[in-house]
């Protein structure tokens, strides 16, 4: 048995890596809410309160999203980029989403504004996270991607057209669920946080299960599962 080096730092805390990590598994990975996993932990016998909770998923979610996504494949050479608004504190503020091929979500950007400067920041931060240029981008009609692409990414191909963004509208899905949940995002210091951790994760557990066999995927979540092991740094095998 061996322990990960990488593994983030626990020192200090009363309840061991195992629970911890399972109550961060269960807030990213389901619709459950932070009283919610008080209650579920309390039926196995762990008193803790919905509070601490909050925060072991501040402290240790963006370092488990960001570990995973440093260890996943190779995310693909087409990108599909969308936002939609999201209401907070009743201002309007535009969630913007870049997913690959396959529907991973590469990043998330949460701004006030849905200009040219705001298409130019997202793109940034794409390709600062991720490190290489795309063959080819997706958007829909929004003239501000296109503004941007000229100064950003003007050697790569873009096509803007509603029916080719499918695949990033879908995307937002999740997102919408939770925000139902969570009854609203309170800041966009707080959406930002929470999804960029969300993404990762929630697509780490959720992989394209009607392209495998029942063996396959059983196969695939395992797999998983033991690199989620080793990202916490609890015991997996040697």
């Amino acid at each position: 048995m061996k322990t990960q080096a990488s593994a983030p730092v626990y020192k200090g805390f009363r309840f061991p890596v195992e629970i911890i990590s399972h109550c961060i598994w269960l807030y990213f990975r389901f619709s459950l809410s932070f009283r919610d996993i008080e209650e579920l932990m309390g039926q196995r016998g762990i008193v803790l309160t919905y509070e601490t909770i909050r925060q072991w998923c501040l402290k240790f979610g963006q370092t488990y999203a960001n570990e995973l996504k440093r260890r996943r494949p190779k995310t693909g050479d087409k990108w599909h980029l969308d936002e939609v608004y999201l209401k907070i504190n009743g201002k309007t503020h535009s969630l913007w989403r870049a997913v690959n091929q396959e529907g991973d979500v590469l990043d998330i950007l949460v701004q006030s504004r849905r200009n040219k400067h705001a298409a130019k920041k997202f793109f940034r931060k794409l390709l600062k996270g991720l490190q290489y240029v795309p063959r080819v981008i997706i958007t829909d009609k929004l003239a501000s991607y296109a503004a941007a692409k000229k100064e950003i990414l003007s050697s790569v191909e873009h096509r803007q057209h509603k029916g080719l963004n499918n695949r990033a509208e879908r995307s937002h899905q999740p997102t919408r669920q939770r925000e139902r949940t969570m009854r609203r995002f309170k800041s966009p210091g707080q959406a930002q946080r929470f999804l960029s951790a969300f993404g990762p994760i929630l697509d780490h557990f959720r992989p394209k299960r009607h392209r495998l066999t029942a063996r396959d995927y059983r196969a695939l979540m395992q797999d998983r599962f033991q690199m989620w092991n080793e990202v916490i740094g609890g015991k997996v095998a040697a």
